[in-house]
């Protein structure tokens, strides 16, 4: 029953009442994965003897002398939920309770249970099972991060990382009528594509320029947070957040346009893009959009 609660929920989403859910539009990545979402619930039916393998990756600092290994788990597909979190939970819940994983809102909104999946970062809430049962599903933390044990990784400096760009509304004078700061519905929409980071650090454990030199670039997470403040017309220290990353050449100019943060952000963000735009705002002195304005208007 709740199966096909499910199967009807997603056509809902993908299919026909697309128009009425518009949170999907312009994330390729959650229209993707709601369409295999749905595929493979098709695929599966109560009853069906199919069996898929998780190969998750172990370790554990109460054992330091052994190393890391991956342990297999087969569960029945059509008694599991539809999503690699699912799976997590049934393995965790009904089969080895020493599974250590990171967790929490199953939505996509937290970001706690990014890690490797298939050799891509992603959240596993949102990562929908391969019901190909010809071939496992490999699991590991994210990449190139200290493991505390099994899934979960020491996201220390990455905080640290993005409390140093003080991500927080910066003003010299108080809101007018001492409410609010107002925008323009255009002001805002400048926002799009930014604040929608939940900071699961896929793109930043994902980056080789990152993987180099982790004590002085900031990474993509923390470099489109920055973008946003400095994109939002209610803030007054633009100027003053701009310097603050360039003093030091490396924590923005480290990166290489390699674009492996935009490639697996699962909210379909594009922190390259941010970036480039930073650096133009810095070179130039002029906003990208200013600068592309002027293009536009020459030919």
């Amino acid at each position: 029953m709740s199966r096909n609660l499910i199967k009807e929920g997603m056509k809902k989403v993908v299919g026909g009442w697309r128009k009425e859910f518009p949170i999907l539009d312009g994330h390729p990545i959650g229209q993707q994965h709601g369409e295999e979402v749905v595929k493979s619930i098709e695929k599966l039916k109560r009853g069906d003897d199919k069996c898929k393998e998780f190969r998750i990756y172990r370790w554990s600092p109460h054992n330091p002398n052994q190393k890391p290994y991956f342990q297999s788990f087969f569960l029945h597909l059509p008694s599991c939920g539809p999503m690699v979190l699912d799976a997590l939970q049934k393995i965790k819940g009904e089969v080895d309770s020493s599974l250590t994983y990171r967790r929490s809102c199953r939505e996509g909104i937290c970001g706690s249970c990014a890690m490797n999946i298939n050799g891509v970062n992603t959240v596993a809430c949102l990562k929908p099972i391969d019901t190909d049962t010809s071939r496992p599903m490999t699991i590991t933390p994210l990449p190139h991060l200290f493991v505390i044990k099994d899934l979960v990784v020491d996201l220390s400096n990455f905080y640290h990382q993005y409390k140093s760009i003080e991500p927080w509304l910066k003003t010299r004078n108080p809101p007018p009528e001492g409410k609010e700061y107002r925008q323009t519905p255009e002001e805002r929409k400048k926002l799009d594509g930014l604040y929608e980071c939940i900071l699961c650090a896929c793109c930043t454990s994902s980056c080789p320029s990152y993987w180099w030199n982790p004590e002085e670039f900031l990474g993509p997470a923390a470099l489109i947070n920055t973008y946003r403040w400095i994109s939002d017309s209610r803030d007054d220290f633009a100027n003053e957040r701009l310097q603050a990353i360039t003093e030091d050449e490396r924590r923005l100019y480290r990166c290489r346009a390699i674009g492996n943060c935009t490639a697996c952000c699962p909210k379909s963000l594009r922190p390259s893009e941010a970036i480039s735009k930073m650096k133009t705002k810095h070179l130039t002195g002029i906003p990208v959009e200013t600068l592309s304005n002027n293009r536009k208007t020459s030919h």
